[in-house]
């Protein structure tokens, strides 16, 4: 199964737009992945205004949210990969979702679990 997380970012935008309130993401700007003006991160963590004025070319995919905006008056691109999204929320109320930052997404796949050695031999003992 796909991850439900993007599915759940990409309603949660459409409800914040469908209220006429400003979508905000906060992320983490310490994961490896991200591309991110780290200028502008405090305590690891970077607030991203991704209202429809605010940005060009959004892309909220299963993988990555992609956008160019402009920080400073500077252009800058943004990728922010799910793993690395910790909340979606309006910036008038605050209403929205924080998610669990599920570090091993950050890293490189972990490799699937070896297979025991067949000369090792079970151990079994009789309790009584």
């Amino acid at each position: 199964m796909t991850e439900l997380k993007p599915y759940l970012i990409r309603a949660i935008y459409q409800w914040i737009l469908d209220n006429d309130f400003t979508p905000h993401l906060l992320v983490n700007a310490e994961n490896k992945r991200a591309v991110l003006p780290q200028q502008f991160a405090q305590d690891g963590r970077i607030i991203l205004n991704i209202r429809p004025q605010a940005v060009e070319a959004l892309s909220l995919g299963n993988d990555a949210i992609e956008f160019n905006t402009r920080f400073n008056g500077k252009s800058t691109y943004v990728n922010a990969p799910i793993s690395a999204v910790m909340a979606i929320y309006a910036k008038e109320n605050g209403k929205g979702m924080v998610f669990d930052i599920d570090e091993s997404q950050d890293d490189e796949p972990t490799p699937p679990p070896s297979e025991p050695s067949k000369k090792e031999k079970p151990k079994l003992r009789v309790l009584k």
